[in-house]
């Protein structure tokens, strides 16, 4: 029988994939990160609106379907995986949004873990990215065991007296936390360029420079970019997983390991797992629950522009502030019958190409005229799972999306008061656009993790309950969606997760006690 080629096939180098491939490095395993994208160039285009915005310059050119319908969906494969383009927020879940939680249209079940469990890798993961954040001013806050290392990063004056008129509301905002190299010696130039951008100076804290470069470093840890693996095969049993069917250079070949994890992003992970079906497992691995490709969440999200004709908004770098004292409902959660509403944050810096898609009809000169007189803001409400909400490949092999739009009804009211709250910062006019099925960034919940192989996909730490060698580590095992950004739990379970590795290894690994913290 040939010898396993690796001892770890890791699918996808974004969060999940590169925390696992760095608790790994220097490990006595050998192990392989594959990317289906190449590694993301640093050039001019990086940072020209025209280039990403309206060229789509980098988004992928496949198409996908919804409910039949072909689009071109806001997926960028790079090594990095999405963190390329994320905004740098950084949040922590809430101590409630493990717990069942009531809401309009349903309840949002409780999670397997507590957040207790998480709480001392959400500190791992936070210096890792070396976040900028101030813990304590958010009225939602949850427990920590240490602050943050650095310091939140100060706003801007049009931000600062934003801040000011907030609290003249009677609101809590806060120092958003923010993933960038920013401060004495660090990279940040303060540019307008966050979200939805590359860095073209590396100062972003993301998957590449934060986990995988550094894995790197260590000669047990391999990357091959430009793979795409298009299905896991089995042994006979259909137990366990022995090979990665991969495509490379346009040469279909095998990869073989003792254990393999998905890290290919919600979507795509249960994709995969459906399209590698076979007759021990003929819907799909990991699958004898039925629930891989189900529950397929997003956030409800709405694009706010705050405008003030007469006030031009200078501010460089704005991704500093954010408002949840309604994200528990409007008696931030102490009346029992209250509900939900979400967050708001700002958003990266508008500009005119930005607004080219949602205005096609309005003169550029009043587009231009909006981005430089608008302070941006996004509101977002958790979208509830639903097992109608779900990811199927269709007989081409391409993915169909349907998604059972949930909870809108919360939403609508709070975008309702966030224009009231805007409006009240001295904004008279407040434009929005709310965002549909083609923006992907926030996927998740289509590969539950539960405690219950019945009703979930895999178990707390991440592992397919059907076979002994399969972990999945992206937004996929998320069972919710909460109302704030996922990255930094992701990034957090699965440095707890690849603790559980070791033990499911057939491979002896000499784990490094520099990252092992449980």
């Amino acid at each position: 029988m040939k010898a396993n080629e690796y001892d770890i096939v890791i699918i996808g180098s974004g969060v999940g994939g590169g925390a696992v491939a760095l608790q790994l490095a220097g490990s006595g395993a050998k192990v392989l990160v594959l990317e289906r994208g190449p590694a993301l160039p640093r050039e001019a285009q990086n940072w020209d609106i025209e280039a990403v915005f309206c060229e789509q310059r980098y988004k992928t050119t496949e198409t996908w379907y919804a409910d039949g319908r072909p689009f071109r969906p806001g997926m960028f494969y790079f090594v990095g995986g999405h963190t390329k383009f994320y905004g740098t927020a950084m949040f922590r879940f809430r101590e409630r949004d493990f717990e069942a939680v009531e809401h309009d249209e349903g309840v949002s079940p409780a999670w397997p873990i507590r957040y207790a469990e998480l709480e001392p890798w959400y500190g791992q993961a936070e210096r890792l990215f070396g976040v900028r954040g101030q813990g304590g001013i958010d009225p939602t806050d949850p427990p920590r065991s240490s602050p943050y290392e650095h310091a939140p990063i100060p706003h801007e004056p049009v931000l600062a007296a934003i801040e000011e008129r907030l609290r003249g509301q009677g609101l809590k905002p806060f120092p958003m936390p923010s993933a960038v190299d920013f401060g004495p010696g660090g990279r940040c130039q303060r540019c307008a360029n966050c979200d939805a951008i590359p860095c073209k100076i590396g100062a972003k804290g993301d998957a590449e420079m934060r986990l995988i470069r550094p894995a790197l470093k260590q000669n047990n840890v391999e990357l091959r970019a430009g793979v795409r693996v298009e299905r896991l095969i089995t042994d006979d049993s259909g137990q366990r997983i022995v090979a990665a069917e991969v495509v490379e250079g346009g040469v279909r070949r095998r990869i073989t390991a003792n254990l393999f994890v998905l890290s290919a992003g919600a979507i795509n992970s249960a994709a995969l797992l459906l399209r590698s079906a076979n007759e021990r497992h003929p819907r799909g691995l990991a699958n004898s629950s039925d629930v891989v490709g189900r529950h397929y969440m997003t956030h409800n999200t709405t694009a706010l522009m705050a405008v003030h004709p007469f006030k031009r908004n200078t501010t460089n770098f704005p991704k500093t502030l954010a408002v949840h004292d309604f994200y528990f409902g409007e008696s931030a959660g102490r009346d029992p019958k209250d509900t939900p509403l979400g967050s708001l944050q700002l958003l990266g810096k508008i500009r005119e190409p930005m607004l080219r898609g949602p205005l096609p009809a309005v003169p550029k000169f009043l587009r231009s005229a909006l981005a430089e007189h608008s302070v941006d803001w996004y509101a977002q409400s958790e979208d509830l799972p639903h097992p109608d909400s779900r990811v199927t490949v269709r007989p081409d092999g391409a993915i169909n999306l349907h998604w059972h739009r949930t909870n809108l009804r919360a939403h609508r009211r709070w975008v309702a008061r966030c224009k009231d709250i805007l409006r009240g910062t001295g904004y008279p006019i407040v434009l929005s656009s709310g965002f549909g099925t083609e923006v992907v960034s926030h996927q998740c919940g289509t590969v539950r993790f539960g405690n219950d192989p019945a009703t979930s996909a895999l178990d707390p730490l991440c592992k397919a309950w059907d076979h002994d060698n399969l972990y999945v580590v992206d937004t996929g095992f998320f069972p919710v969606w909460e109302s704030t950004t996922m990255c930094l739990t992701v990034l957090s379970w699965s440095l707890a997760a690849s603790t559980n590795m070791r033990r499911s290894s057939s491979t002896k690994i000499t784990w490094s006690s520099a990252w092992l913290m449980m």
